[in-house]
């Protein structure tokens, strides 16, 4: 079945410049129905007699004539596909009426019994994760309170007993990054092991492990994406759980590596955190982690101001797409902060750390901990627990709509619940 252009015998000089001989001017549907009867895949364009101004693709296909609003803005669509030319997208519409038409019953069943769980990609992945584990068994600390006899039972008597032992790599889920793809040649669904279709946009490829599927079968895909470290362009403003997946590591290298060198030669200086460092080297810090990742060289030897380091690490930590205490649960935290008795509101923020993603609470517990350490030298950094809620408030909370006036509101509630995690992140990790 091949498309059939149905041009118009006389030069229209309504035509649009981006339409050819297949437009017709200002048509009916009755008319349009005459010209194509009879002629499988032959198209025209009309333009609207209902709404003038507006075009429609007439298409017979199945023995009736099929009308379709067309849209035109650089490239042609009557839906999510976009094409260079009318022809192009009418043949992959015929493509795509023939196939579910003539296989609606066998589309519909096609996800009911997947290869996914025996071949390709997930095998693939079940072999690196082996590999891994292998390597270094992932298990996530276990963590349990207990009350101290000592202290009548609330909230706040509760202790944190976490048994030490060698760094552990999680193996966090992370949902797949599907966006649309063109394939060129055959192409088969690595979830159903079907063919997909059309000449453009036949499905989804994952931009972060490579995983190709059908659309409708994207959304059945188990949450197993192992980001390929080749597709992962840069370790700044890349999402935090899949810069630790595709290096397979329990917190961003970023993190680690900054907070190793400031509390190697830091934790005594005047203002950290508050005071900033030269921008162009903050951002050659950036540049170097962008570039060469666990092998960037913060020494002393290169960026003798610790402030740079501290300013390339709250940089970082401002870049996350999405925010370490995530969006989702924000009005959580937010709320949190508003209740007045203190155990109470310890609890709702407990409540809130259990909701965020792995990656971001084992992120979030790291930075905590090492923040405690710095209120430890106030007497020489002058930096407590307030002044570091003050300055990592909005870096590691963000509301959703970045709305400014709420921004304004929230800054007391966001330093708050920072100042809360460092003076008590013993009690709420």
């Amino acid at each position: 079945l091949k498309p059939k252009r149905i041009t118009c015998p006389q030069e229209m000089e309504s035509r649009p410049k981006y339409y050819g001989r297949e437009f017709h001017g200002l048509i009916s549907r009755e008319r349009a129905d005459e010209m194509l009867a009879g002629t499988e895949g032959a198209y025209l364009i009309r333009e609207s007699q209902r709404q003038p101004g507006t075009y429609t693709l007439a298409l017979r296909f199945g023995g009736q004539t099929l009308n379709y609003r067309l849209f035109y803005d650089g490239k042609h669509f009557v839906g999510e596909k976009r094409f260079e030319s009318v022809h192009d997208l009418v043949t992959d519409g015929l493509i795509t009426l023939y196939i579910e038409t003539k296989a609606a019953e066998y589309i519909a069943k096609m996800t009911t019994n997947p290869i996914y769980q025996h071949l390709g990609y997930t095998s693939l992945l079940r072999d690196k994760i082996t590999h891994r584990l292998n390597r270094t068994r992932c298990e996530p600390k276990k963590v349990t309170f207990q009350q101290d006899e000592k202290i009548s039972p609330s909230p706040l008597s509760r202790r944190t007993t976490i048994k030490d032992g060698p760094e552990k790599h999680c193996n966090y889920e992370k949902i797949h990054n599907f966006k649309v793809h063109t394939f060129r040649g055959p192409h088969w669904c690595e979830y159903c092991a079907n063919f997909m279709w059309g000449l453009i946009a036949q499905g989804v490829r994952c931009s972060d492990c490579g995983l190709n599927v059908h659309k409708q079968c994207s959304k059945l895909v188990p949450s197993d994406c192992q980001p390929d470290l080749r597709r992962i362009k840069k370790v700044f403003s890349c999402d935090l759980t899949t810069l630790v997946k595709a290096h397979n590591t329990p917190r961003p290298m970023v993190l680690d590596m900054c907070i190793k060198e400031i509390e190697h030669r830091g934790l005594k200086s005047e203002g950290l955190y508050r005071v900033s460092g030269f921008t162009e080297h903050i951002e050659d810090v950036r540049l170097a982690f962008d570039r060469d990742g666990e092998k960037a060289d913060i020494s002393a030897n290169i960026y003798s101001d610790i402030n740079i380091i501290a300013g390339a690490l709250k940089l970082y930590l401002r870049d996350l797409p999405i925010p370490v205490i995530a969006y989702d649960v924000y009005s959580k935290f937010i709320q949190s902060a508003k209740i007045t008795d203190p155990d109470t509101r310890l609890e709702a923020v407990h409540d809130g750390l259990l909701q965020l993603p792995p990656a971001h609470y084992e992120t979030l517990r790291y930075l905590m901990t090492h923040l405690k350490r710095v209120t430890m030298y106030e007497k020489d950094n002058y930096m407590n627990s307030e002044n570091l809620g003050i300055v990592f408030g909005p870096t590691l909370m963000r509301p959703p709509d970045l709305n400014t006036l709420t921004t304004l509101n929230d800054m007391r509630y966001q330093k708050l619940i920072v100042q809360l995690l460092i003076e008590h992140e013993d009690i709420l990790f």
